[in-house]
């Protein structure tokens, strides 16, 4: 693990590396991939936080952003994907600390992949504004929103996929879910696509609503109470972000650090 207090250039090695930021500074960072890789960057604490990061052409990049910070995290990102790289940013926002993320990935060249995913317990605020724009033809975009709103959690997304005149077969997709255990909880999610093409292929899918009340029921009447219900159920309806992962070392990280946060929150 690689300890990061002030602003960093860094030069990701092929395969797996780790890196936690534990800083009261405001910091920027920039992660440049020259083989396939995938990082883990653990967030303790930090000031305002900027983050680039670049993929040349042909490789294949996997991010994992896990947020255990006490204090509001305010980030903003920028991810240049260029011609047949493919880029998985991830996001697991399992604590109580309010968030502010702002992020834009680019599609740069021909054959670009990327995927914004996250994962997110929600117990405070939490405002995402996130965008994957497709600059060049036959790029892919996708995004992955995952939440479960908890008593006093307020949830704002803001996904906005966009394919530019030029950039023809070209695919654009969205996917967004949110669960509540009660009534009246503030989750607000906007799935926008922005199409100046026409010879492209673009969706969103969007779903939000409450804990079905017989399955909560039927797993209390198994003798579960109701913290366990909350915990288990969040859990299941989270871990699915694990399967945009391709780094089985990433992807059993992410569900060991989701299965600890989530018990300790419900």
């Amino acid at each position: 693990m690689t300890p990061i207090h002030v602003d960093t250039d860094i030069q990701l090695p092929e395969g797996y590396s780790e890196y936690e930021i534990n800083t009261d500074r405001n910091i920027e960072l920039t992660f440049t991939a020259k083989a396939d890789c995938d990082a883990f960057v653990r967030i303790i604490n930090t000031g305002k936080l900027r983050i680039r990061t670049y993929a040349p052409r042909g490789v294949k990049v996997n991010y994992l952003f896990w947020n255990l910070s006490e204090n509001t995290l305010d980030v903003d990102e920028s991810h240049e994907v260029m011609g047949e790289a493919d880029v998985t940013v991830a996001y697991g926002e399992i604590n109580r600390a309010d968030t502010l993320r702002s992020v834009h990935m680019a599609l740069r060249e021909e054959g670009a992949r990327g995927l914004l995913s996250s994962a997110s317990l929600v117990d405070s605020s939490k405002t995402y504004n996130m965008n994957v724009v497709n600059y060049a033809p036959h790029t892919y975009g996708d995004m992955k929103n995952y939440a479960v709103v908890l008593g006093h959690g307020r949830l704002m997304i803001d996904a906005v996929g966009k394919i530019i005149k030029g950039a023809f077969r070209s695919e654009s997709h969205q996917t967004s879910r949110a669960l509540s255990f009660e009534e009246g909880q503030n989750a607000v999610i906007l799935p926008e696509l922005l199409i100046d093409e026409d010879d492209v292929q673009a969706s969103h899918a969007m779903s939000m609503g409450r804990v079905d009340e017989d399955a909560l029921y039927y797993l209390m009447s198994r003798g579960l109470s109701v913290q366990q219900c909350t915990s288990l159920i969040s859990q299941g309806y989270l871990l699915p972000i694990t399967e945009t992962l391709n780094n089985e070392e990433l992807k059993n990280k992410l569900k060991e650090e989701m299965e600890r946060k989530i018990g300790e929150l419900c």
